[in-house]
């Protein structure tokens, strides 16, 4: 029997969802799928808040991580780094063989504006790269008031990892000035994985050409079949589908701000729950609003936690990398409901007898 995935990516999938993949296939050269490409896009950017143009990747999110610094630095990156996935992005600049540096902080620590100021200040830098939301940790960083500093500079681009935030969390990338953001299609969208999609602006698409780097992520390529409603090589042409009726559903039935509201009700759930019988991990004040990182005060084993939750059809996730067994994490994200989280908490409360 099928577990209930309350770990952050891949997540659950509804059922429509599952059988709107199972949609015979279209020819990606066809007008039908011109169609379908042009009825998503407005979706996204309603989304996203932007009137930006948003591209597809058949990719994970690491392949949009990797288009926004081969195609949009020009001088030198910094990287802003307190995360397993933020350290990903500082190891793909790097050996892309672009100069970078790195804010590098304790993993629980959240990356402060002053400290992008104090950097930025120096003018070595023609770009940013923040990871928002960072998976490994349940850290969400300030993302509002690191745009405000990075807007003081107007030769830096603005990169932006929203892999476990968009879809869950509110994210308004044209009044930030994002010029890249970026998320994989299986956290807060709710949809198997297969594709990531990124929201790109004028200026990374300007610098873009000037560097014309990259073959398969190469921006202004992507962007030039954008135009006439296709992707440049064959796309997850199942995930499409899916993505074009998942948005109906979160625009439609849903609604956007119901659907952040539903993230807050559901993190501050478990986030009250944790305080009380473990602890959080990140520093207070930075929690993630779509997933919470429990620090492992009673040293259980997460491991035999998940056999017994196996039981009962539900699966979370250990810590990362170096955190595992120190934490264990739990998502509330995608298309999960208040009543699946309480259902979960209750059934750990009884396996460890809290």
């Amino acid at each position: 029997m099928h577990k209930k995935l309350f770990t952050p990516g891949p997540s659950e999938v509804r059922s429509e969802i599952l059988q709107a993949m199972a949609t015979p296939q279209i020819h990606h050269r066809s007008k039908e799928f011109s169609q379908l490409y042009a009825e998503l896009q407005p979706k996204l950017q309603k989304l996203l808040y932007t009137q930006n143009p948003v591209l597809l990747f058949t990719s994970s999110s690491t392949g949009a991580m990797e288009s926004a610094v081969i195609n949009g630095v020009r001088k030198k990156c910094l990287n802003l780094v307190n995360g397993a996935f933020s350290k990903r992005w500082h190891k793909i600049t790097e050996m892309n063989g672009i100069p970078c540096d790195t804010i590098n902080l304790d993993w629980d620590k959240a990356i402060k504006p002053e400290m992008v100021d104090e950097k930025l200040s120096t003018g070595e830098y023609d770009a940013v790269t923040l990871v928002f939301n960072e998976t490994s940790t349940g850290m969400m960083n300030p993302l509002e008031e690191i745009a405000e500093v990075v807007k003081k500079y107007p030769d830096v681009l603005f990169f932006v990892d929203a892999v476990s935030a968009m879809g869950g969390a509110k994210i308004e990338v044209d009044k930030l000035g994002i010029d890249m953001c970026l998320a994989g299609v299986q956290k807060c969208f709710a949809l198997p994985s297969g594709i990531a999609v990124a929201s790109v602006s004028e200026r990374l698409l300007k610098r873009a050409e000037e560097l014309n780097r990259g073959y398969y992520f190469n921006l202004p390529l992507m962007y030039k079949y954008h135009l006439k409603n296709q992707t440049r090589v064959t796309p997850a042409i199942s995930q499409i589908i899916a993505l074009n009726a998942q948005m109906d559903y979160i625009l439609d039935e849903e609604g956007l701000e119901n659907r952040f509201a539903r993230h807050e009700k559901m993190a501050k759930i478990v986030q009250d729950w944790a305080r009380k019988y473990f602890d959080i991990y990140p520093e207070k004040g930075y929690e993630s609003k779509t997933l919470t990182c429990v620090k492992n005060t009673r040293n259980i084993s997460v491991g035999k936690l998940n056999e017994e939750l196996a039981k009962h059809h539900m699966v979370i996730s250990n810590g990362y990398g170096d955190l595992k067994e120190k934490t264990f994490r739990i998502a509330h994200m995608g298309d999960l409901q208040v009543q699946d989280i309480y259902g979960l908490l209750d059934v750990i409360s009884e396996i460890l007898d809290l």
